[in-house]
């Protein structure tokens, strides 16, 4: 493990300071409530459950303790840990890939109504 890695970890517990997460039988972490979102955040038990599987990025690693600070903004926690801007700008490839298109048949159907209400 390295920082900036996403990796896998429980949730065991929450503070109204942020998520503690086991990583392995050998580390374990927290997500610091700054390191949550960019929104506010009221509670830190809104962002997850008791036992359940999450990802996050490594921050930052303490090697003598095993602890490692964890964040989950801009992540897609949840699902697959994918980062969220990534996700985002792909997400409207297809928008880009057909807008030009899209543009074109609506300038022709224009033009074609124009056309006939001049007949």
């Amino acid at each position: 493990m390295k920082k900036g890695d996403i990796i896998k970890c429980t949730i065991t517990g929450f503070k109204n300071y942020g998520i503690f997460v086991q990583i392995n039988e050998e580390y374990n972490g927290l997500i610091h409530i700054s390191e949550i979102s960019e929104s506010f955040v009221r509670n830190v038990a809104d962002y997850g459950d008791y036992k359940e599987e999450i990802y996050a990025r490594i921050i930052g690693i303490n090697e003598k303790e095993k602890h490692l600070k964890l964040s989950i903004k801009n992540l897609n926690y949840k699902v697959d840990g994918k980062n969220m801007e990534e996700v985002a700008k792909n997400g409207f490839l297809p928008l880009k890939e057909h807008l030009n298109t899209w543009v074109n048949e609506k300038v022709k159907e224009i033009n074609i109504t124009k056309i006939n209400k001049c007949k």
